[in-house]
């Protein structure tokens, strides 16, 4: 009986078959094998090669409320200071009377942000200085406990600031969210991969990548156009 109730709540949660549990104890052992894919991922697997994550959206369409010769929406973003202290920004501060390269990633600690698009900003964070830019920040939807973890696994110093946007705050202000709620690490809302240049808080360069690609959102991209 109480193997048939287990069977019968997976069922349900698949929306398979309306089948009673009465039912479902009178199927044959391969009667099961119908089931479809979300039901195996409700099972123990293991990986015989490491995870990759592909953040692609299905839609071709590239859509945000933000656009270029628009003046950025103020939002507040938090980090921790060297000392250790939470401390809060805004957008405002970061670009008024400033030239400013904002950058988001999909996420931190995941294979593309920690491997190449962070990084890469980090590296060039000299020349993009040289070049005018006052400053550089990455933004994402994690917190703030999440992004100063991230910078010390990086060995990041002051090149570039982390900004935790917690609650997604700034990017539902531009238009830049990016569901990933139906990917089996659960990632949830979180923001589309961008890089923007703003003078005085004004768009001037806004390089919105398709998801989480990383086609030309990087350092070397803004470096074109300074």
């Amino acid at each position: 009986m109480a193997s048939s109730l287990t069977f019968s709540r997976l069922l349900s949660s698949t929306a398979v078959a309306t089948t009673t549990s009465t039912k479902l104890a009178l199927l044959p052992p391969k009667a099961v094998s119908f089931l479809p894919h979300p039901l195996k991922h409700s099972l123990p697997c293991r990986f015989s090669k490491p995870l990759t994550l592909s953040f692609s959206t299905k839609n071709p369409t590239i859509f945000a409320a933000i656009s270029l010769g628009d003046k950025l929406p103020d939002a507040t973003l938090s980090y921790f200071d060297p000392a250790g202290e939470l401390q809060t920004t805004t957008i405002s501060s970061l670009t008024a009377g400033k030239k400013a390269i904002l950058f988001a990633v999909p996420g931190a600690f995941t294979p593309t942000c920690s491997q190449k698009h962070l990084p890469g900003f980090v590296e060039k964070s000299a020349e993009l200085k040289a070049k005018g830019v006052d400053t550089i920040a990455c933004i994402s939807v994690n917190d703030a406990f999440v992004m100063r973890a991230w910078k010390e696994n990086l060995g990041i110093k002051d090149e570039v600031l982390l900004l935790s946007d917690g609650n997604g705050e700034f990017t539902k202000a531009i238009g830049c969210e990016l569901n990933l709620s139906d990917k089996p690490v659960g990632l949830g809302i979180r923001s589309r991969r961008y890089a923007l240049l703003a003078e005085d808080g004004v768009v001037k360069v806004l390089n919105l990548e398709e998801g989480g690609e990383f086609t030309f959102s990087g350092a070397e991209d803004m470096l074109k156009v300074l």
